[in-house]
């Protein structure tokens, strides 16, 4: 699968990119600044090239890496959402959309602060029209833990209003190694996007990467129904 992950030069998206190059897929890292994105793109690939592999990754301008890719997600910043969906929407109609979007307002980032329109998600589904298959997913992930190798202690809530498109995005977190779980609709995100101030103050508090597990369900992908 080809996946662009706008962004990707940031902590989340980065890691997001490595552990889907690494599983298989060909990823693009879409950044402002396609300079960025090539660089970020050869520091992925030079981990295994050392080891005698080969992985597809690339680097593109925003709207470029959007346009050559089927899957699509956005790991920027809240206060760059719009911009970058203003950015890239040309190049999104018919795909698969994943925002993992949180609406942080610096300085207070440990307070929860939910848009006027309910969800950093619901922006995103606003913006880009009803022919975009929006879901999200991966807002309360540690990027530094997910950076590492191994295990990421901490599950990823998945919202959408299409099964279908939700099955597609547990199977990505599967293969960066995280268990996922259907979550409901779109609307739904607000809650994985207002916990993640609450986890937040809670690294601070205690120290860590806090994250959340859910326990008495299978993962999704064994789930039925």
């Amino acid at each position: 699968m080809s996946i662009a992950v706008l962004g990707g030069t940031g902590n989340l998206g980065f890691a997001l990119a490595r552990r889907w190059a690494l599983a298989g897929h060909h990823v693009i890292i879409g950044s402002r600044s396609a300079q960025n994105a090539i660089k970020a793109a050869a520091e992925i690939a030079d981990e295994p090239r050392a080891a005698g592999r080969t992985v597809q990754v690339e680097g593109r301008e925003n709207l470029a890496a959007a346009q050559a890719c089927e899957v699509v997600a956005l790991t920027v910043p809240f206060a760059s959402q719009r911009d970058v969906l203003e950015t890239v929407k040309a190049g999104l109609a018919g795909k698969l959309l994943i925002d993992a979007t949180v609406p942080l307002l610096p300085p207070k980032v440990m307070r929860v602060q939910l848009p006027a329109e309910g969800a950093a998600a619901l922006i995103a589904a606003g913006m880009v029209g009803e022919d975009v298959r929006v879901v999200s997913a991966f807002h309360n992930v540690a990027a530094d833990a997910l950076r590492a190798d191994g295990e990421v202690d901490c599950d990823v809530l998945v919202f959408g209003d299409d099964k279908a498109s939700r099955d597609q995005v547990i199977a990505l977190a599967a293969d960066a190694g995280l268990k996922a779980f259907h979550a409901g609709a779109l609307a739904n995100s607000a809650a994985a996007e207002a916990l993640t101030s609450v986890l937040i103050f809670l690294n601070k508090q205690y120290g860590g990467h806090a994250g959340i597990r859910l326990t008495g369900l299978k993962p999704a992908a064994d789930a039925a129904g």
